[in-house]
């Protein structure tokens, strides 16, 4: 049994068990618990999202249960795709076990679920979605942006529960001490939580201002912005990061989201700030007597006995002297 205590906060220890309750002998896990609250919860604040972009709550349910489902692949086809090694299978002879191996990589209750994965899944299964509800896909991302963060915030204390994704060692008063079967072994960096405080405060940033926003899509370049510095930060402190050669995948790929997003976060604005400019001065210049005045004051000139008259001649109609189109 895991044990966990926060010595600084005089918390602990006190022992931690991944198994919430069991059905019919089957175990299930306080992470799929924790996990699933922060899908619905994240479901229903996006319904008041979608009421202010005018989008049918039909449209965000669908959207809702594909990003589910495609999320959950992209997150562990992109953990497994740097964690090969760990799931094949082989054989007494060393050959591989192509039964065991697919059974290895499809078996989350074994764990292994990466956040980036899943988001860059869920970006395109939002595009293809858009498209098919005929919906402007910047919309759709903004209605996902504090979406996400809210499952994020929550999610990680999965992360706890199961004592995994901790930073390296520490004596920083809100360390926290992990160990087994009643006994702290070491103090690490609880990084778990400071995502989870990290993408709560982005989410509460996010609830303010969204309705303030320049330009389609600016919240979800924001959650990029936000959630890429954070993340690019706490990824240095983990021990268990996804490596690439001497290179952490996830703290790498935080900072190309940065730039990207910081690079459209600017021309948004600069671009809604041409328009506004541009719709103000014109205001500014739609002054009284202009040419709608100038006509409503001219009178038609008329003839001696007060009528008024109209010129008019053959190529003007456009009819020549027998009455024939030309």
């Amino acid at each position: 049994m895991n044990t966990v205590s926060f010595p600084g906060l005089g918390i602990g220890p006190f022992v931690l068990d991944r198994v919430s309750f069991s059905v019919f002998g089957i175990e299930v896990m306080w992470y799929g618990l924790i996990i699933t609250c922060g899908m619905i919860l994240a479901y229903l604040y996006g319904l008041s999202r979608a009421k202010i972009e005018k989008v049918k709550s039909d449209d965000v349910t669908d959207l809702t249960l594909f990003l589910i489902v495609f999320g959950v692949v992209g997150a562990r086809l992109y953990y497994i795709l740097f964690k090969l090694e760990d799931f094949i299978v082989r054989t007494a002879d060393g050959g591989l076990d192509l039964g065991g191996t697919l059974k290895a990589m499809v078996n989350l209750r074994s764990g292994g679920l990466a956040i980036y994965g899943g988001i860059i899944a869920g970006f395109l299964t939002a595009f293809v979605v858009a498209r098919i509800k005929h919906i402007k896909f910047p919309i759709v991302l903004d209605i996902i942006a504090p979406c996400l963060m809210i499952g994020q915030a929550i999610g990680r204390w999965g992360n706890f529960v199961n004592v995994e994704a901790f930073g390296g060692e520490t004596d920083l008063p809100w360390r926290m001490g992990v160990g087994v079967n009643g006994t702290i072994t070491s103090f690490q960096h609880p990084t778990f939580l400071y995502e989870s405080l990290w993408s709560a405060v982005g989410f509460i940033l996010v609830a303010i201002f969204y309705k303030k926003k320049k330009f389609h899509g600016q919240a979800f370049v924001f959650y990029g912005l936000w959630y890429g510095i954070g993340r690019a930060w706490i990824e240095g402190l983990r021990t268990d990061s996804l490596m690439w050669g001497d290179i952490r995948v996830s703290q790498a790929l935080s900072l190309i989201i940065v730039i990207v997003c910081a690079v459209l976060m600017a021309k948004g604005i600069k671009d809604a700030w041409r328009v506004e400019h541009a719709r103000v001065m014109s205001d500014d210049f739609d002054l009284p007597g202009g040419d709608d005045d100038a006509d409503d004051d001219e009178e038609a000139p008329e003839t001696k006995d007060g009528e008024e008259t109209s010129e008019t001649n053959d190529d003007e109609n456009g009819a020549n002297e027998d009455g024939e189109d030309n």
